[in-house]
């Protein structure tokens, strides 16, 4: 469950009054999650029987108000529509299941999982892209350090952001400090150590590199090549994982 700031929790209570303003009794559910990546918006959804056009036109003028309080607007459905969707985006569901806190109404999730095969599935996606992108950013780089170093800072939050999602994988030989939900990058770097057999130093010195900067990285060739291999590991496992 998210922690909120004094600020945050206002925003949050603040928003959900305009929407029971806008619904009335329509509005089913209404859960705060947080963003990715150091993100400090507040994110949500929000269930509502019998979405409109005409809802969201009443939205409208409340938008900028929730962007000057560091809301997003809100992801609007009904409780079909996030039903049938499961499987379409599973990664992005996982997260708000995980990280989500009630705000208002019956919890949306109750009885509803994302399916480990689709989970897998898009993780897969995922961790073959990384791969792909880091060989061809190397190429472009034309080997250059501080380019290479740049590619080891942009490529670390979606490399924690891949690692975060496996760990919801389940894994029958995963002990509970392996899949550690807070998913600090101590405890990804364990899991990837682990589960998969990267080097956790690896998995330090890359997600440490996006929080520090280039300076940091002493030969960014050597680390890109650690990295790459890592990369290649991740997506072996999530390939072959049953």
């Amino acid at each position: 469950m998210a922690r909120w700031t004094e600020s945050q929790q206002g925003a949050i209570d603040a928003l959900a009054l305009d929407l029971e303003r806008v619904f009335g009794p329509r509005l089913q559910s209404l859960v705060a999650y947080p963003g990715h990546g150091g993100d400090e918006t507040v994110h949500s959804l929000a269930l509502v029987e019998g979405l409109t056009f005409h809802d969201l036109a009443a939205c409208l003028p409340l938008a900028n108000v929730w962007h000057r309080r560091g809301v997003a607007v809100p992801l609007m459905l009904s409780r079909s529509e996030l039903r049938r969707t499961l499987d379409i985006f599973p990664l992005e569901y996982a997260a708000i299941i995980a990280t989500h806190s009630l705000v208002r109404g019956s919890n949306p999730f109750a009885g509803i999982t994302v399916a480990a095969e689709d989970l897998r599935r898009a993780c897969e996606a995922q961790a073959k892209s990384q791969l792909i992108h880091l060989r061809e950013a190397f190429l472009e780089s034309h080997g250059d350090g501080a380019s290479v170093a740049r590619l080891i800072i942009s490529s670390a939050t979606p490399f924690r952001a891949l690692l975060t999602n496996i760990a919801r994988l389940p894994d029958e030989d995963a002990s509970a400090a392996d899949v550690d939900m807070t998913q600090s990058d101590e405890s990804l770097a364990r899991m990837a150590e682990t589960r998969m057999g990267v080097p956790s130093r690896v998995v330090r010195d890359v997600l440490s590199a996006s929080v520090t900067g280039q300076m940091t990285i002493g030969e960014p060739t050597a680390l890109l090549s650690r990295y790459i291999d890592a990369a290649q590991r991740v997506w072996d496992y999530v390939d072959r994982w049953r």
